[in-house]
């Protein structure tokens, strides 16, 4: 069973790029989404806000999961996961922290970013 799926996984992986690349986008988006939720919960006012960003945030985080689970369909995990966690990272960072919530971000964290960004063109690259 194993052997069919990885077949089926190899013949996927060397046609369409099309797919995977709308995958790691949508994780990305839908990652950026259910952080931003949960900030957005832990700084309401009332227990319905809270309940309600809690709710979105976890959809989101439920497609980010789903996402992912496609995701593998073409991408070994050891390729697919750091790829999505590191895009992740940087994405919540950039996006959600500094243009959304207007945080600070250091020079410091400017160069894990970069760091970041090299790792997953090294694990990513082929």
């Amino acid at each position: 069973m194993w052997r069919s799926f990885r077949s089926n996984s190899q013949i996927l992986s060397t046609g369409d790029t099309v797919v995977p690349i709308a995958l790691v986008g949508g994780n990305l988006l839908c990652n950026v989404i259910a952080n931003s939720c949960f900030k957005f919960s832990a700084t309401s006012q009332t227990w319905r806000g809270f309940l309600a960003w809690q709710i979105v945030g976890n959809l989101a985080g439920f497609i980010t999961v789903l996402t992912l689970t496609g995701l593998l369909r073409f991408v070994p995990l050891h390729v697919a996961y750091p790829v999505t966690t590191g895009l992740a990272v940087i994405g919540v960072q950039v996006v959600a922290a500094r243009w959304l919530f207007s945080e600070p971000i250091s020079s410091a964290h400017w160069l894990g970013t970069l760091f970041v960004v090299a790792g997953i063109t090294l694990i990513g690259g082929r």
